[in-house]
């Protein structure tokens, strides 16, 4: 006489789906296409992924915890690896007014202008006040896609101001559905009347002991850039971190080329961003070093970078690559498919290299294997989007194809 199986009872079933975009595979177009999929999901982790026949013989669920997906489209959460989430008020003035390519008004009124501006406005703003505006852009993200979240400080450039942005960053993570990674960004720029090497120096014996002591900050990040800082000068921040728990990024080659890419290869950085001027002997370094690139289209479409990343070159050679918003006041963005057009028709991604980027290389890019695909034992971060097949995602511009948004296993956003 056989035994009859037992069945495991889930929280949450996704039925029918079109398509599943697993984003498991090895090779940055491989994403990993299921058709006609169910997904099975309990205790916030993905259990099962495979065809009706397969999750009916082996879990057991009532109607009321089934999402019927016929017709639709399954992706993992987008993981957004760089932004500036933390700041108050906008520059929306001077984004204007250079849009004409005329600043002489706002130098009339002696109004600050570029990231000086943001920083006087987000020291003087009050903790709650800057929480209220980041909880605003955040939870738009997660209506766009985003499951997780980086958010760099920088916008201080003092002890007590940078710590107030991480802070903010914290409760973020605690109060949203979201999860916020943090990143000590102490060197995004100077602070008035201090020299440089003064600065560096309360970053490294002041700022950094604090940010570790008090659990702020995952990463460690420095500006390495013409007028910012040096290969030198980063590598000596980035140590002090290191030493103090916290994983090495860089931006770097977003003005000029002065070595900051050479030195992620070197330390084996978890990310390098931006990436304009990056020669491609060492972007073949930096592929072997296995340090992702973070790319960030929207970005140089804000500005109007002369110089926009080669994308096609860092993917042909080999690089580890993910797409991020940058959301910062120069480049307000909430949307991560809006990233995925520019990235597909300005910068020659496939569909399948784009959507792989901002998922599983944005988790790769944050050191996280527990999201960013669809498989068995990972985080069930999800995405339902409203088209019968995943190639709208580049096709239709300016819309929000979302439905749903499930993290950790719960419906977050319904639409």
């Amino acid at each position: 006489m056989s035994e009859t199986k037992v069945k495991t009872k889930v929280d949450l079933l996704i039925s029918n789906a079109a398509e599943v975009i697993t984003c498991a595979g090895g090779r940055s177009d491989e994403i990993g296409v299921i058709t006609n999929a169910w997904i099975a999901i309990k205790d916030g982790l993905i259990v099962g992924v495979g065809s009706e026949e397969e999750m009916a013989n082996d879990f057991a669920f009532e109607k009321k915890d089934v999402i019927d997906a016929t017709g639709k489209v399954v992706a993992p959460g987008f993981v957004d690896s760089h932004t500036h989430l933390v700041f108050y008020g906008t520059r929306v003035e001077e984004y204007a007014a250079k849009l004409t390519g005329n600043l002489e008004k706002l130098k009339q009124l002696t109004v600050t202008v570029g990231p000086n501006r943001t920083v006087e406005l987000t020291r003087d703003a009050p903790e709650e006040e800057l929480f209220q505006q980041a909880k605003k852009r955040m939870l738009n993200m997660l209506e766009y896609g985003i499951t997780t979240v980086e958010s760099k400080s920088g916008y201080g450039l003092t002890t007590e101001s940078e710590i107030k942005i991480l802070e903010v960053s914290r409760r973020l993570g605690e109060e949203t559905p979201l999860d916020v990674i943090n990143t000590f960004l102490g060197a995004h720029g100077f602070p008035e009347n201090t020299t440089k090497e003064e600065y560096i120096d309360i970053i490294i014996n002041e700022m950094i002991p604090l940010v570790s002591k008090r659990g702020l900050a995952e990463f460690c990040d420095v500006w390495c850039d013409e007028g910012y800082f040096t290969a030198e000068e980063s590598e000596r921040i980035l140590k002090a971190g290191l030493e103090h728990g916290m994983k090495a990024k860089i931006h770097a080659d977003a003005y000029s080329y002065i070595g900051g890419s050479d030195l992620a290869a070197e330390m084996k950085m978890v990310s390098i961003d931006h990436l304009n001027y990056t020669p491609p002997e060492v972007m073949k370094k930096l592929a072997e070093a296995k340090v992702t690139g973070v790319l960030m289209p929207a970005l140089d479409f804000a500005v109007g970078h002369k110089q926009p990343f080669e994308a096609r070159r860092m993917l042909d050679a080999g690089m580890k690559i993910a797409l991020a918003t940058d959301l910062c006041p120069a480049c307000y963005t909430e949307s991560m498919q809006f990233v995925i057009n520019l990235a597909c028709r300005l910068y020659k991604f496939s569909v399948e290299e784009a959507i792989k980027a901002a998922t599983y290389g944005g988790a790769q890019a944050l050191d996280l294997d527990d999201r960013g695909m669809i498989q068995v034992g990972k985080i069930a971060d999800l995405q339902i989007w409203d088209v019968p097949t995943y190639k709208h995602i580049a096709y239709e511009l300016g819309t929000n194809i979302i439905e749903s948004v499930i993290k950790d296993g719960k419906i977050v956003v319904s639409r």
